[in-house]
């Protein structure tokens, strides 16, 4: 089956940096189109990246990449902002379908002031 799991979130002060991973196995990954989502307290769960577009809010600041050897999909975070604390999410899908068919259990980022 497929699985996608995230690592790399924890407590970071405001202007420092995280990379996070999600590594992903089960599927062909060169065939799926990687994102990265997010979900602040309270909030509903917002798109952040994936290759070729970024939400507004973080562009300049984060940088997705991946590594298809690997199987890997990596969100580089810097400057780091106390309104970036959420749970961060991967989704994987094919890339003749149109929405988000997996997604991971989520990594944690907290971003103190």
């Amino acid at each position: 089956q497929v699985q996608l799991v995230e690592s790399g979130g924890g407590l970071v002060q405001a202007g420092g940096s995280l990379r996070l991973s999600c590594a992903a196995s089960g599927l062909t990954f060169s065939t799926y189109r990687m994102g990265w989502f997010r979900q602040a307290p309270g909030k509903e769960r917002e798109f952040v990246a994936r290759i070729g577009d970024y939400a507004d809010s973080v562009k300049g600041r984060f940088t997705i990449s991946r590594d298809n050897a690997k199987n890997t999909v990596y969100l580089l975070m810097n400057n780091l902002k106390v309104e970036d604390t959420a749970v961060y999410y991967c989704a994987a899908k094919h890339q003749l379908s149109p929405q988000y068919a997996y997604w991971g259990q989520g990594t944690e980022v907290t971003v103190s002031s």
